[in-house]
């Protein structure tokens, strides 16, 4: 949670876009809400986005799934349409073999026509030419039969995998109106608070926060200043750019993010693909302690992975947070933590490394460096 649920009130429309019905500009009070304890309350709308984070991950994991498949039908349609035509290129060498061995065919056997050849040679080359076009015939027959066999597992197998496709996309409409009905839900829910449930629910999340990152820094996890690798930089450097543009399910860019979205384009950037979804990088990539994290390395949130953000240092991360939100720079603590990966664990760090000059809800430009050679930040600083 982000601790600015007064503003994503008041810009929640505009956050869905065309998803949902515009909200009023004033929320009016939810008579069913008003004897519930605001803690009760942030526990609720909690909920409904940490429901509905989960179900644009998995969204977004079908459309990842519906992708790969896409190309699959396409590939077998490329192997089927080669292989219809190399069965139409064999029936016609079948044909015109069969026709060349009845237009030499004789009822005469060809010792008979031996002995009464007039050129013994010939008739002994002619017999050689027949023998070498009936095998070709049976060679030709032999691949006929192969390719027909062929030709009739692609066409199963390119039903099958459209099938599979028909299914994904249909899996994918079903997700979608669930991340939907989510978020709506977590809409409605603002929509029905007061301004002083709003104000005091913004108080409760920004404290718990700070408590939680508190500890996490006096345990000592966060103690060790650790330099990232050049690809880890180059993520960095990526995500901090992206600093601002709104939050947007299913979006990797470039002008709107999801948190998975975010991750995964910084990495892609530095030249390093990793997984799509939360988790998907959680489940494939190589978990490390909080006492090792780096520049670069991706915190991952929830039970069920699904929320990630990307560290940046000195205990804060890069982050999508949830519509209604922007890119932003948050403590560590921001949500429940369920670990941290690294998606280049034989990457080496660098010997100098200058962090970017970020604070919490800053918007800076990353700075220019290359291969561990600092350099000053950008000119123009974003505002902040």
């Amino acid at each position: 949670m982000s601790g600015s649920l007064l503003r994503l009130a008041c810009t929640a429309a505009m956050a869905t876009g065309a998803l949902f019905v515009a909200a009023p500009a004033m929320a009016v009070p939810d008579p069913g809400t008003q004897g519930r304890p605001v803690a009760q309350l942030l526990t609720d709308l909690q909920r409904l986005y940490r429901d509905a984070a989960r179900a644009s991950e998995t969204y977004n994991a079908t459309a990842e799934q519906l992708k790969k498949q896409k190309t699959e039908v396409a590939r077998l349609d490329g192997g089927l349409t080669k292989a219809r035509l190399s069965l139409l290129d064999s029936r016609d060498a079948a044909g015109r073999l069969a026709r060349q061995q009845y237009q030499n065919s004789s009822e005469i056997s060809s010792y008979v026509r031996l002995l009464l050849a007039r050129d013994p040679q010939h008739a002994l080359d002619e017999g050689h030419v027949i023998g070498q076009l009936a095998r070709q015939r049976v060679e030709t027959e032999d691949r006929l039969m192969r390719t027909e066999k062929r030709a009739d597992e692609l066409a199963r197998e390119a039903r099958r995998a459209l099938d599979g496709q028909l299914g994904l996309a249909e899996r994918q409409k079903r997700e979608r109106d669930e991340v939907r009905g989510r978020l709506r839900g977590a809409e409605e829910l603002l929509a029905s608070l007061s301004t002083d449930q709003l104000a005091e629910m913004a108080r409760l999340e920004k404290s718990g926060v700070s408590t939680a990152q508190r500890e996490l820094v006096t345990s000592g996890a966060l103690s060790s200043a650790r330099p990232p690798s050049r690809e880890g930089e180059e993520a960095v450097r990526y995500a901090v750019d992206q600093l601002g543009k709104p939050y947007e399910w299913g979006a990797v860019g470039p002008m709107s993010y999801d948190c998975s979205g975010l991750t995964s384009q910084a990495w892609d950037h530095a030249g390093r693909p990793i997984p799509r979804t939360s988790q998907e990088q959680w489940a494939q990539l190589p978990r490390i302690p909080l006492s090792k994290l780096r520049p670069g390395d991706l915190v991952i949130y929830f039970p069920k992975a699904t929320h990630v953000a990307l560290y940046v240092g000195d205990g804060l991360v890069v982050q999508a947070p949830r519509p209604g939100t922007k890119i932003k720079v948050s403590p560590l603590a921001t949500n429940p933590l369920l670990g941290a990966v690294r998606p280049d664990p034989d990457g080496k760090p660098l010997r100098r490394y200058t962090p970017p000059s970020i604070r919490e809800g800053s918007k800076v430009s990353a700075p220019s460096r290359a291969r561990g050679t600092a350099r000053p930040a950008a000119d123009s600083p974003h505002p902040k």
